[in-house]
């Protein structure tokens, strides 16, 4: 008996030390994509022991399927299993145009039926579409969703939070230090450019932004980025959660 207090006694003091060794924490988040980097992503957190947010939506990927096909039911098992968040990134990928008087939103979907084509939503419908992630990551998983979304590109609009917190979601956008960069040209922001951006000023509380792959950058950001990130933000003395543990999302 007197060993096991002393295991856990020992336990909770390298909690303790763990926390107070901590010199802030970094909240990496990542949004579907091509999917060309979502192996890398899982292995390399699992290296380093970081749990992470991601952000679905059922988008086409280098595999010639879409991201939420079940197909993809094993890797997001795999990462529910292992701690990480998740939140609605809208089904087919909604970018927001603009609100209306009425408080109904246009929107224009990338993907699925209506893709490429302007549509105005009421906020019910809006709704609909972040549960549409829901209930598909249900039935590839077995759990639900973190209560969160993300809109593609961040962009977001008064009729939309209204419709979200009509549903109980609330949106995560990023840090203005969190922004990888993975979309912009690789000839004007070479990726260490991006990565030296990064490890100079993400600062305690940030939020992380990048993609599980973007189509149109020639010189891939993540394969290049993200185990230095994550080294060099482990060096400083940065820890890092998911947004389950972010003060605005608990």
């Amino acid at each position: 008996m007197l060993r096991a207090f002393a295991a856990l006694s020992l336990a909770a003091a390298s909690s303790a030390y763990a926390a107070d060794a901590c010199k802030g924490t970094i909240y990496l988040t990542f949004d579907t994509g091509s999917q060309s980097q979502a192996g890398l992503i899982a292995d390399t957190l699992r290296r380093h022991h970081v749990k992470a947010t991601f952000f679905l939506a059922n988008e086409k990927t280098v595999r010639g399927d879409w991201s939420l096909d079940p197909s993809w039911a094993a890797y997001w098992k795999a990462r529910a299993a292992e701690g990480h968040a998740f939140g609605s990134h809208t089904f087919d990928h909604v970018y927001f145009q603009r609100d209306e008087a009425d408080g109904r939103i246009v929107v224009k979907p990338q993907f699925g039926a209506h893709a490429a084509q302007k549509l105005t939503w009421t906020q019910q419908q809006y709704c609909d579409e972040l549960r549409r992630v829901d209930a598909r990551f249900e039935q590839l998983t077995g759990r639900r969703l973190d209560p969160i979304f993300r809109t593609p590109g961040g962009r977001s609009s008064p009729n939309i939070l209204a419709a979200a917190k009509s549903c109980g979601y609330r949106h995560a956008g990023w840090s203005p230090a969190g922004f990888s960069g993975d979309e912009t040209s690789s000839d004007k922001f070479p990726n260490a450019v991006l990565l030296k951006r990064a490890l100079d000023t993400l600062k305690d509380g940030d939020i992380f932004m990048a993609h599980m792959g973007i189509w149109s950058r020639k010189d891939p950001w993540m394969p290049a980025n993200l185990e230095p990130l994550i080294s060099g933000l482990e060096r400083k003395g940065f820890c890092f959660a998911t947004l389950r543990d972010h003060p605005d999302y608990r």
